[in-house]
């Protein structure tokens, strides 16, 4: 039997409630008939709430802990101002394992895991945003090894180069890989950002669907755009949103087309997910997980969208199943009938069964657990409890069958003192086996203001930017400090 092709599609900061099946308002009429008709997991979770830790989970199926990237990573990471630094460099990536058994892999958008102006192992097809993001018009691009400003909406450029790719590829023998990864629905979201005829899609709607929720204490002021979002004008800030992920579906759109065109669709699975969630107001702030101090690991951070689809393989249905996006890699080898590398870190499993149908729905199995983190804050959640451990700060106890919102922290409550025991002991326990003291984000500064050296870098007070003041969350002796832009 050949072996199949990939094309996985990663959107940037869209939570699992902006979706079609879930958002009444959002016009996404080609990623609602994706996962109608293939396999939509319901509560796939990001290894860590914010992009560049997140992305090399994926990439590496391994923990922050154990990749060593830890923070988004700043432009200067992309050589902007001096050398480019590598952030991946001898760990075994998927595209590099494919590519070893005999896959073309190629990439086009968003890579922000180091230097983007030369093609990461494995890739031998390379359009890449030279910083992880930023404006929609004008974006730093590198392509055949030389930079050039964007002209076109980046959005429509990181398609057709993925259409170029596929169309390319699709003629030769070789299976192939093709990463698409968008920098939309990320900010900005400012009018000017966008082309009208998506943001048009949104002028008659305020969208009812979305709450507007009293501002969360912890919610981090200093970026003015999402100040400005949860203070005076959500609906502005949810139309450049929803806008972005309307482009992203026509993209997904002409993708498919591309593989039709070239008789490759049925031997191809095609995913689409996101790299961490995002909160637009919901639980009263706006942004992921470095959008509050202390960072938060709260559902709408975590939680985010997956279908894959591939016709007369993949029966079309919802799976409940708790999922971490660190089983992705595994997935992925798994159903190209290549074989994974043995790694003692790795933090997921595979699903491929799932995806064939091979196994049922265990979306009610009480044992399945996914595990997450971001810096000096870890977190356990099974399907029914939520415990969020920090290395300062208050720690967080859910019940999430009675609250499912994550309202009433019951840390310290006589009634689930056993629940509370278990949950630290097999999260302590699962962390030491998935990390590595040198590469250990539970011990490390981040602040969520982006990290600038990878963790063998010999001074560690330079790998990760501090907070800009001594302020402090009110009542809890807590630095309050800007989330940034990434």
């Amino acid at each position: 039997m050949a072996s199949p092709n990939f094309v996985v599609i990663v959107t940037d900061d869209q939570g699992a409630w902006a979706r079609g099946r879930l958002m009444p308002e959002l016009v996404s009429p080609v990623l609602d008939e994706l996962g109608a008709t293939g396999l939509e997991l319901e509560n796939f979770f990001c290894a860590s709430p914010v992009c560049s830790p997140a992305r090399a989970s994926l990439l590496t199926g391994r923990m922050p802990s154990a990749h060593g990237v830890h923070d988004w990573l700043r432009s200067e990471n992309s050589g902007v101002s001096s050398v480019g630094k590598h952030y991946l460099d001898g760990l075994a990536t998927t595209p590099e394992v494919l590519a070893a058994n005999g896959y073309a892999c190629g990439h086009s958008g968003k890579w922000h895991l180091g230097d983007a102006r030369v093609p990461a192992p494995g890739f031998t097809r390379w359009y890449s945003h030279r910083d992880g993001g930023g404006h929609y018009f004008g974006a730093p691009m590198v392509e055949d090894g030389r930079e050039h400003i964007e002209p076109a909406y980046v959005t429509d450029a990181i398609t057709s180069r993925a259409v170029a790719m596929v169309e390319e590829l699709a003629r030769g023998t070789a299976p192939f890989y093709v990463q698409v990864h968008y920098t939309a629905p990320h900010t900005p979201w400012h009018a000017q950002e966008h082309p009208d005829e998506l943001l048009d899609l949104y002028r008659d709607t305020d969208f009812p669907s979305i709450p507007r929720e009293p501002t969360h204490p912890w919610f981090r002021r200093d970026d003015g755009e999402l100040r400005a979002a949860q203070d005076d004008d959500p609906v502005s800030a949810l139309r450049g949103y929803c806008a972005a992920i309307s482009g992203v579906d026509r993209g997904v759109g002409q993708l498919l087309a591309s593989l039709e065109r070239a008789g490759r669709r049925e031997d191809t699975y095609v995913l689409f997910l996101s790299d961490n969630g995002f909160s637009c107001g919901h639980h009263g702030y706006w942004g992921k997980g470095n959008g509050t101090w202390p960072t938060n690991l709260w559902d709408p951070s975590i939680r985010v969208p997956f279908i894959i689809n591939r016709p007369g393989v993949v029966r079309p249905r919802l799976d409940a199943a708790l999922t971490s996006a660190a089983a992705l890699h595994p997935t992925i080898l798994e159903l190209a009938g290549v074989p994974t590398p043995h790694d003692s870190l790795a933090a997921g499993e595979s699903f491929a069964a799932r995806v064939t149908g091979a196994c049922v729905d265990a979306g009610t199995v009480d044992g399945l657990v996914v595990y997450d983190e971001y810096g000096g804050t870890r977190m356990i959640r099974t399907r029914t409890h939520k415990l969020v451990v920090r290395r300062e700060g208050p720690d967080e106890l859910y019940d999430l069958v009675l609250d499912p919102g994550e309202r009433d922290n019951l840390l310290g409550d006589p009634g689930n003192h056993e629940v509370e025991s278990d949950l630290r002991g097999r999260l302590e326990s699962w962390f030491t086996a998935h990390s590595t003291p040198d590469r250990d984000a539970f011990a490390t500064p981040v602040q969520g203001f982006g990290q600038d050296q990878p963790v063998w870098a010999a001074d560690v007070s330079e790998r990760y930017v501090a907070a800009p003041g001594p302020a402090t969350v009110p009542g809890r002796g807590l630095p309050a400090t800007a989330a940034g832009r990434e």
